[in-house]
């Protein structure tokens, strides 16, 4: 037998323990979000040390090597240094390739060196977020972590963005939110590939940008009356004397700071001024500016119709917004200026002499060709200055300006219209970009605006619509979120309405259309949110919650549940009673069939792992179900509920009162009797209701329940009453009113409805169930 010599053993030991230890990557490792357009993986992997070096020649790629090294310095207890000259191996670099692109990169990955080739900037920039993104999630780590390896796959990564602009809106005006915040959302964009924030700065509750020609913008318009404690919409009017308290504002100065760190991000920022309409603030401070120089204060709230709007009729108010727009150009380098444009009531310019004139003057027909005036007037200013406009999609209304930009808000149509006149356009429909409406059932949620964008539909739109020719899909420059902040007093809750729903848009604008998958982009997501919590980001969990959707078969006196949720064929798991989910949890395949009082556990489950919030849900079989209501005074037609035994369906309704389980009274008191068929021991009713003050819904301010067995004449056996107090959530309630049992057929029941708010609105009263015990 030979023997080997002891360096070949030495070397073969070696070259099996490399094999073994060595990681083989697949595309299930790469979970970067947006999704490169082309990935090669090749064997091996580049592993990161302290005497890994930065090879940078210029100050920008020092500034963006020093980002990623000082993450290394937290997470992994060294720092590599910044060298002007590539060494011969353990090194990142860039490389310049003018061919590319303004925004793509390459990224090449070896055991030896990682090189990141582009244009420029952006392209770098781009670049090292892939790499970090491939590094371990603990990379984002404040926290030295010992066991981490700190190595990314030998890849080639060659991508660039499908769209130009991929932006947010933050509104700053509704809730002020300072420069610190708005820094740490530019670095969030950039992880994500965005290159867009369009700043929000004025509108009615609050004007947020110093202007030093006109101080009193801020000194009067950044400040309003605190009345946080109460709904957005249920807000009263201000009194033009009472001092603001609540608000803020950005100085000039650090606007240009965010402005400048911006740039290291290849982040553009878009400020808005709105215009001629959202300008109360304005006019609290200057009431000049308005037709008729009324004196108001900057609304608390929700303010609907916007009748005080900018006069158009005056050359003063061209003179302000001329200084305003100066003062401005002077703060952003952007290449455009949003001028709002949307939801102007012009029900003032109807009466202004002064409008009627301007009207006279230039041969318009009515007031939106006055707006369209306004607007083509301002962009002639705008663009003498060397900028363009923006402007939200009412400014079709009338006559398009020349050169304008249409952000398409109101569905697509304004977009679409916009492109076949030629116009550039970034579409933002509501129905898939705006971030304030909710994106979980409203009952696990905080208060958002009345809609409904969940995670997977913003991952199904398409900034091109499918009708365009060639020639329009050229215009559509992109789209963008819009996260309107009248529900969002602090940035926490900002965070939570931003994420994980932004990383499902940077996919829609980086990747290419046959790139995006659901299913894959799920799958990559998990991994995102792991680092979202190492940056302490407060991302919504909405996703994960399963939902249930009811029906009842009356007949049989039987619910049937489904339960869902927004992931690609989830592993949902139930109990009914009181099991825990656990090993006794049921794979749920068909529709819960219930016939008596249950409690209802379900939870989506990964790897046997429970997952997300467990949903919890009681259904109740009480005495009044499936027998007869009839109604004394009639629900409103637009709230019948589910027909006609919708009051003892035992399906209970959400705080969505669209939700089809509502029966409602618009100022009038409910009033109805449930016939139990025949006489029954009776001892409990339970009404249900719901108040959401913004929305013009109040809970009942009494309720009476009356017994009898001949439905002629009654006894009452028990009353409640409660007076108005305000509200600043939406909040599901059940009255009960106990009494000592009592034979009856006939149970009466008398809710009083609030008639009149204290804003002085007509009051809805909501009820969903009528239990009868």
């Amino acid at each position: 037998m030979r023997i080997l010599k002891p360096f070949l053993v030495v070397f073969f030991l070696t070259v099996l323990n490399f094999g073994y230890s060595q990681k083989i990557y697949t595309e299930k490792d790469i979970q970067i979000i947006p999704k490169p357009n082309q990935l090669l993986i090749q064997p091996g992997a580049f592993e990161f040390s302290k005497s890994t070096k930065f090879v940078a020649t210029t100050d920008f790629q020092k500034e963006i090597s020093t980002a990623l090294i000082n993450k290394f310095e937290k997470a992994a207890g060294w720092r590599p240094e910044i060298s002007a000259t590539s060494p011969q191996s353990n090194f990142i670099q860039f490389k310049v390739d003018q061919t590319l692109n303004k925004e793509a990169y390459k990224l090449e990955v070896s055991a030896q060196s990682i090189t990141i080739t582009a244009k420029g900037n952006a392209g770098f920039i781009y670049g090292l977020e892939s790499v970090r993104q491939l590094l371990p999630n603990v990379i984002e780590s404040k926290n030295i972590i010992t066991a981490a390896k700190w190595e990314i796959p030998n890849v080639v990564i060659t991508d660039e963005p499908r769209f130009q602009w991929r932006g947010l809106m933050l509104d700053l005006s509704r809730h002020f939110f300072d420069k610190n915040y708005v820094i740490e959302t530019i670095d969030r964009l950039a992880m994500l590939k965005m290159n867009v924030l369009h700043l929000h700065l004025v509108d009615d509750q609050g004007w947020r940008i110093e202007i030093k020609k006109y101080p009193k913008l801020t000194e009067v318009g950044a400040w309003r009356v605190d009345q946080e404690n109460a709904a957005w919409n249920a807000r009263l009017t201000t009194n033009p004397d009472e001092k603001g308290t609540y608000g803020g504002f950005l100085t000039q100065e650090e606007l240009k700071e965010i402005v400048k760190y911006a740039a290291t991000k290849n982040i553009e920022i878009i400020p808005e001024i709105e215009m001629p309409a959202h300008v109360s603030s304005a006019i609290a401070s200057y009431p000049e500016l308005a037709c008729f120089n009324q004196r108001i204060g900057v609304p608390s709230g929700g303010l609907w119709p916007i009748t005080d709007i900018y006069c158009a009729g005056k050359e003063t108010t061209f003179e302000f917004l001329q200084n305003v727009i100066d003062e401005v150009i002077a703060i952003f380098p952007s290449k455009y200026i949003h001028i709002g444009g949307d939801e102007a009531t012009k029900t003032n310019w109807d009466k202004c002499p002064l409008c009627q004139k301007r009207m006279k003057d230039n041969g318009l027909k009515n007031a939106h060709e006055l707006q369209s005036y306004f607007v083509k007037r301002m962009e002639k200013y705008i663009n003498s200055k060397g900028k363009k406009i923006i402007g939200w999609d009412e400014i079709l209304e009338g006559g398009l300006a020349p050169a304008a930009t249409v952000m398409s808000w109101r569905g697509t149509k304004g977009g679409t219209d916009a492109a076949e006149q030629g116009h550039d356009v970034i579409m933002t429909p509501e129905s898939h970009c705006y971030f304030n409406f909710y994106q979980g059932p409203q009952n696990e949620e905080p208060i958002a605006f009345d809609g409904y964008t969940p995670l997977s539909k913003v991952y199904e739109f398409d900034p091109v619509v499918e009708t365009m020719t060639p020639e329009q899909a050229k215009h559509v420059l992109g789209g963008q979120a819009n996260l309107w902040a009248e529900y969002l007093p602090n940035t926490k809750e900002s965070e939570y309405m931003i994420f994980p729903r932004l990383a499902a848009l940077s996919e829609v604008l980086w990747s290419s259309k046959e790139k995006r998958n659901w299913n894959d982009f799920t799958s990559r997501l998990p991994s995102l949110l792991v680092r979202y919590d190492y940056l302490g980001i407060n991302y919504a969990k909405s996703a994960y919650l399963v939902t249930a959707a009811s029906t009842a078969d009356m007949a049989q006196k039987q619910i049937n549940i489904t339960l869902k949720n927004e992931f690609p064929n989830p592993d949902i798991r139930y109990v009914l009673g009181d099991k825990t989910l656990a090993g006794n949890a049921v794979k749920y395949t068909t529709p819960i069939q219930v016939k008596e009082t249950t409690i209802v556990k379900a939870s989506l489950f990964q790897n046997e792992k429970l997952v997300g919030k467990i949903f919890t849900d009681t259904i109740i079989f009480h005495k009044g179900v499936a027998h007869k209501v009839k109604y004394l005074t009639p629900y409103n037609n637009n709230y019948k509920g589910d027909g006609p035994y919708t009051m003892n369906n035992s399906i209970r309704g959400s705080k969505n009162f669209h939700d089809g389980q509502w029966q409602a009274w618009l100022v009038n008191d409910m009033e109805l009797v449930v016939d139990l068929e025949k006489q029954e021991s009776v001892e409990q009713v339970i009404i249900g209701t719901l108040e959401s003050q913004g929305s013009g819904v109040n809970f009942p301010t009494q309720i009476k329940v009356l017994i009898s067995n001949d439905d002629i004449t009654y006894k009452e056996v028990g009353k409640i009453s409660r007076p108005y107090a305000v509200n600043v959530n939406s909040e599901l309630k059940d009255f009960k009113i106990n009494f000592g049992k009592q034979n009856a057929r006939f149970i009466k029941v008398i809710a009083t409805n609030l008639k009149k708010s204290p804003k002085g609105e007509s009051s809805w009263l909501f009820v969903d169930e009528i239990l009868v015990n």
